[in-house]
Formats: structure tokens, C-alpha cells, sequence
């Protein structure tokens, strides 16, 4: 696998456009917590490294489904860490339209012992990558319950995704 790293460079294309049809502006990709990579590109296949919610005011957002994040929140939670996982994509892609098809999403749910509804959570994720790439957004899924997660944060969300054939990362 190789480590492809992308500072800038994204094209407009029709998913960036229907982006901004919608009103949805991509916030900037965080800085790594740890020596991994944003994503690896594995022959025709992206994958993401775990990323947060990161909100309107760009801090991220804590705490615990179950006891102090409503489900409402944590679905929106999950819905901004969708958006930071597109702007990965972007990225490490230079366009949203090199994007095939969203294959897979693992969500992590900061949650009590006793919460049961990790889906209705990550659905907020789920929700985003279908109203953004329409049938290329459709992807199989696991949405689990943690103890704990990095800082805090209430959800933590990593992605696969198939390229278009023909892609090459810029030199």
C-alpha cells in the first residue's frame, strides 16, 4: 500500500457543485494525533484513517451518547464527521468526482454501557455520503459502542472507498 499525501489542488467537478447546491461547505482536513497517514491508496481503493466531528466553530465535539450527547446530537455529530471524511476525500483525491463508490463506513459511538441505538447515530454519516455522492454514497456499514474515544469525542468515523478507474495520484 501506498501512503498518498494531498494538500490542495481539488478540482470542481459535479459533486463539488452539488455540494454547493446544497449549502454544504467542507471544513479543512485536522492534523493527524499519531504517526499514521490522512489515507492509503491501495490499488483502486481509498482508505481512511478515523476522523471526528469537527463543528461549525471547528473545535470538535465530546462526550458520552447516553448521558450527555442526545441521540440528535450524536447523529449530527456523525454528520460533521461525514463531512471532514469528504473533505479527506477531496484531498487525498484532488476531486470528489474520482469517487467511485463510498464502499464501506466504520462509526465508533462514544456511549454509555446501556445505549443501544449506534445505528440511528452513524445514520447521520450514512445520511451525508448518500445525499452528497446519491447511489456512488450507498455503502455496506458497522456502527459500534466504545468506552472511550481520543479527546473525547463523541464519534469516530472511518471510510473505504473504490476510485474511478484510471486515477493517478499527482507526482
Amino acid at each position: 500500500m501506498d501512503a498518498v499525501s494531498r494538500t490542495g489542488g481539488a478540482t470542481t467537478g459535479a459533486t463539488e457543485q452539488r455540494l454547493a447546491r446544497l449549502g454544504i461547505v467542507l471544513p479543512s482536513v485536522p492534523t493527524a494525533i499519531g504517526n499514521f497517514e490522512l489515507g492509503v491508496v491501495d490499488g483502486t481503493t481509498l482508505i481512511l484513517s478515523g476522523q471526528g466531528p469537527v463543528m461549525e466553530d471547528g473545535f470538535l465535539a465530546t462526550g458520552r451518547v447516553g448521558d450527555d450527547v442526545s441521540v440528535g446530537d450524536a447523529y449530527r455529530h456523525a454528520w460533521h464527521t461525514g463531512l471532514v471524511l469528504i473533505s479527506a476525500m477531496q484531498t487525498m483525491l484532488g476531486g470528489l468526482d474520482h469517487v467511485q463508490q463510498v464502499l464501506r463506513i466504520f462509526g465508533m459511538v462514544n456511549a454509555t454501557p446501556d445505549f443501544r441505538d449506534h445505528p440511528r447515530v452513524v445514520d447521520g454519516c450514512s445520511d451525508l455520503m448518500h445525499q452528497v455522492f446519491e447511489t456512488r454514497g450507498r455503502h455496506a456499514r458497522c456502527a459500534i459502542g466504545v468506552g472511550s474515544l481520543p479527546g473525547g469525542i463523541s464519534v469516530e468515523i472511518e471510510a473505504s472507498v473504490a476510485i474511478v478507474p484510471g486515477w493517478e495520484p499527482d507526482p
